[in-house]
């Protein structure tokens, strides 16, 4: 596996990991609204990660093999993170507006809590080689 691979890989997993903490949340706590902000948010954060990683996997290809760039799909991540907005807002009593927008932001802290990590540990295996 490459290590793109790796880390996308590693990135839904924690992503999912916890949507179904803000899942479980929803169901035992108080705060229902809250948990199902952060989880519809969280949905659509989980929907953007995975359409960057492919675009970006798609821009690679591209780039390597034909030397055109293509979009990385700004735009559709947009749009999908207004319309979950509006959604919430159409459905005031079901979620709260500030959590679905706290929560379109979690897989990218998921990834660059990820990157951070992978960057940390590159850094101690170039600082002692083995052997």
């Amino acid at each position: 596996m490459s290590d793109y691979a790796r880390m996308v890989s590693s990135q839904l997993k924690w992503t999912l990991f916890l949507l179904v903490a803000i899942a479980i949340g929803a169901g035992i706590t108080p705060y229902t609204r809250v948990f199902l902000g952060l989880l519809l948010g969280g949905l659509v954060s989980l929907f953007n990660l995975w359409l960057l990683q492919r675009k970006v996997n798609a821009f690679g290809k591209a780039v390597s093999e034909k030397g055109k760039a293509m979009s990385l799909g700004t735009f559709t991540r947009v749009l999908t993170s207004v319309l979950v907005v509006l959604i919430a807002l159409k459905f005031e009593a079901t979620f709260h507006i500030y959590s679905v927008v706290i929560g379109l932001v979690i897989s990218y802290v998921v990834l660059m809590i990820n990157l951070s990590i992978e960057a940390v540990h590159d850094m101690k295996h170039h600082d002692h080689p083995p052997g």
